[in-house]
């Protein structure tokens, strides 16, 4: 009997975030509006997504006899995996096995932009301490609009308390928010993932609680009006609701522990969150000679709409360079992250040089190009090697992309 072992996702784990897409060279994962599944006829088992997956949904293995491998339209039925056939069990997974030229081959298709890897000096996090079958329950501290009352983007800053519940978290990490209901198949809502905004002490010091920030969803990215399940759920919480969370999710996209790294951060909208939690972390450390460490280049359509905009322009020149793009603001030229980025290229181009620069992008995936194109073209200017500087950055955990 011929077998293999066939490479599967957990629906139960699964936050759907997209990561394993994203970073699969082979185009062998996909999903529809529940379910992340792998085609077992594109999937050669090289492992680049095992890492990279928050909560470890992605490594999972069916023993299944070859000519019977579970179907794309199984995969997308399960709420759960299936049970292990205790015949085929035990098979050794396909990927532990690869290695010489086919590792090589498999690495040299790897084209992501962002690092799997945590910085070298970053904490130790803690991950999937709590699952969809045993989450952890947080009360709404607080829950404050952040954006103009006058807009039609309706950004939250909402404040979750864990009581004496544990639930320790760093900067750049997230969770998962579960809303209650079902969908329209009356299967309960998949968890929905979140960024942290607070840093690792919370958001209200000596308190175990931490801070979202979150954007009530009303259309698509096609432009099509649509109620965001969870999003809508939790900008409408009010204090003293409970939410079930579980998590917390992520290894890499984390800040460094040396208090003088410099940091370049770069971000549209409520990818501000992980950006606020590193800046609050080094603005509380308050470290001797922390200044012009960090740099933040922050995106939005104008400036009612941009998350964090008052407490930001309080911020010291001394701390933290702030660059705001506006792309819809009446009577003047669109202008977004990138363009920014260009306008302080000299500036960017002496932060690349430093071997200790860390750069964090967050944000929607359409800014990927603009930013790589503009930070390619400030390593340019600083008579930089750019491809071997960016790749450089991949393998020490120096550059970090989380986009949607």
């Amino acid at each position: 009997m011929d077998t293999f072992q066939q490479h599967v996702i957990d629906p139960a784990i699964c936050i759907r975030c997209n990561t394993c897409e994203d970073t699969c060279p082979l185009d062998a994962v996909s999903h529809d509006s529940r379910n992340y599944v792998v085609d077992p006829e594109i999937c050669n088992a090289c492992g680049a997504c095992i890492s990279p997956c928050p909560t470890g949904a992605i490594d999972n293995w069916r023993a299944v006899v070859k000519g019977a491998a579970y179907s794309l339209e199984e995969q997308f039925s399960w709420d759960d995996l299936p049970e292990e056939n205790a015949a085929l069990a035990g098979i050794t997974p396909e990927h532990d096995a690869i290695g010489g030229e086919d590792a090589v081959a498999i690495q040299a298709v790897d084209t992501a932009r962002g690092s799997a890897t945590a910085p070298r000096s970053a904490a130790s996090p803690t991950t999937n301490l709590y699952g969809i079958k045993r989450p952890a329950e947080a009360t709404i501290a607080g829950n404050f609009r952040l954006t103009g009352a006058e807009t039609a983007s309706d950004v939250r800053h909402i404040v979750l308390d864990f009581g004496s519940l544990p639930f320790p978290v760093l900067e750049g990490q997230s969770i998962g928010v579960i809303p209650p209901g079902t969908d329209a198949a009356g299967r309960p809502h998949h968890a929905r993932q979140y960024s942290i905004a607070s840093p690792r002490n919370g958001e209200r010091p000596g308190y175990n609680n931490l801070s979202l920030t979150v954007k009530r969803v009303a259309a698509g990215q096609d432009g099509n009006a649509v109620d965001g399940v969870c999003s809508n759920y939790l900008c409408d919480l009010e204090k003293g609701a409970t939410v079930k969370v579980i998590g917390p999710f992520g290894a890499s996209f984390l800040m460094p522990d040396t208090p003088l790294s410099p940091l370049l951060m770069i971000c549209t909208g409520t990818g501000s969150a992980p950006m606020r939690a590193m800046t609050e972390r080094r603005r509380r450390l308050n470290h001797p000679g922390d200044e012009n460490r960090l740099m933040l280049f922050f995106g939005a359509r104008t400036p009612e709409e941009l998350p964090y905009f008052g407490p930001l322009k309080k911020l010291p020149n001394r701390f933290i360079d702030v660059n705001l793009a506006f792309s819809r603001v009446p009577g003047s030229p669109k202008r977004y992250v990138q363009d920014a980025l260009m306008e302080r290229i000299s500036d960017v181009a002496q932060l690349l040089a430093d071997p200790g620069t860390h750069i964090y992008v967050c944000g929607l995936r359409g800014m990927e190009d603009g930013v790589i194109a503009a930070l390619s073209a400030a390593a340019d200017a600083g008579a930089l090697d750019w491809p071997n500087l960016h790749a450089e950055m991949k393998r020490e955990g120096r550059i970090h992309f989380e986009t949607y």
